[in-house]
């Protein structure tokens, strides 16, 4: 198909309008436009195609027979239009919200919260994908992700959730009476460490520790990680947030603190969000405000 003959879809829309209506005044009220300009545009397309397409003949503007096969064109044509952009409208509502999102995010920060949103949106569905490796978000895939780091990430929006540090910890009953530990004598403890992340052997690779350990390490899922911290079964690296009201009763004990101005972000793709997907990152900034 030749694009470039077709005539200006603004006259093609408003001969439409006038088809529909057979007059030149409502046809304007249609498309909110003067009944001088619905007149303009229909010269300008009898000229672009070299047909009369109107009978003018009369008191008031007829079809010609040419008039009447490009208005059945067109009514096909703006109705087939009219229906995919309907159907293409309801499958992005429809669809649900997919969030990539670490296992300890999700169990300790998200999941406490989620009744509240479930409460305020019942229309949003949501699919929560807690993984460790970085996804690709992409239209029809993955919506948004969160994750923690200093920002910068390449390709995506990138916005600040939470910010909080990085802690090690540990529960009294580990650390027994002894509070001031030095990295190469906490090494000889168990450690905890949320699989797919080296947090800890960073931190202690950082600080000339090497990659002996005392009483070795376990990986596990982070929903399972602060329950193993909180029964005294190894130190771990975790975010601050997660572990404030147990620094606070004393549950754990805070050993190290790593202050900087990292935290959780909101990655989502360089386009128009979705209003479901906008809807869900908006709540999240109304719960950090929150807090």
């Amino acid at each position: 198909m030749d694009w470039l003959s077709l005539p200006p879809l603004a006259s093609l829309r408003a001969f439409s309008a006038f088809a529909e209506r057979r007059n030149v005044t409502d046809a304007g009220a249609v498309l909110n436009v003067s009944h001088a300009a619905i007149s303009q545009q229909l010269r300008a397309l009898e000229k672009h195609l070299g047909v009369a397409l109107l009978d003018r003949s009369g008191k008031t503007l007829a079809l010609t027979e040419d008039g009447e096969h490009l208005a059945r064109a067109l009514h096909l044509g703006f109705g087939s239009i009219a229906a995919a952009v309907a159907d293409l409208a309801r499958s992005g509502q429809d669809r649900p919200v997919h969030v990539s999102l670490t296992s300890s995010f999700a169990a300790s920060w998200l999941m406490p919260r989620l009744p509240t949103f479930r409460a305020d949106h019942p229309e949003v569905n949501l699919i929560l994908d807690p993984t460790f490796e970085l996804v690709e978000l992409r239209p029809g895939g993955v919506d948004l992700a969160i994750r923690y780091g200093a920002g910068g990430w390449s390709g995506v929006q990138s916005e600040m959730l939470l910010q909080t540090p990085m802690v090690i910890v540990a529960a009294p009953q580990l650390l027994g009476d002894k509070r001031d530990w030095s990295p190469a004598e906490l090494a000889q403890l168990p450690w905890l460490e949320e699989i797919g992340t080296t947090e800890a052997t960073t931190w202690l690779t950082e600080r000339g520790v090497g990659p002996e350990r005392g009483a070795g390490r376990t990986q596990l899922p982070g929903n399972l990680l602060l329950d193993g911290l909180r029964s005294g079964q190894g130190v771990t690296v975790t975010v601050r947030q997660f572990v404030e009201a147990d620094i606070a009763s004393g549950r754990i004990v805070e050993l190290f603190t790593e202050p900087d101005t990292r935290g959780y972000h909101i990655l989502t793709l360089n386009s128009v969000l979705r209003p479901a997907v906008k809807t869900f990152v908006n709540w999240l900034k109304r719960q950090v405000r929150e807090i």
